[in-house]
């Protein structure tokens, strides 16, 4: 693990989405934080800001494994 300064950001929600106490937020930060268990890391970032949620990991291995399956995704939509 390292101390990683980048971070994911993912229009997730409608832009009215825009606080940290919003159900569906709430929800999403609880999923990541699950993902950071199981990978035996923490989630170091978490903000919300007009439906776009920005995040990281002190786990680069699971910051990558975001990002690849983020880039599959988008390829699958092109």
């Amino acid at each position: 693990m390292s101390d990683s300064s980048a971070f994911i950001e993912i229009d997730m929600f409608p832009e009215e989405v825009n606080s940290m106490d919003h159900w569906e937020v709430i929800h999403f930060k609880g999923v990541l934080e699950e993902v950071a268990d199981d990978y035996r890391c923490r989630l170091v970032h978490f903000k919300i800001d007009r439906g776009t949620v920005i995040f990281s990991f002190d786990s680069d291995e699971l910051m990558a494994n975001i990002l690849n399956i983020l880039q599959d995704d988008s390829k699958d939509k092109a």
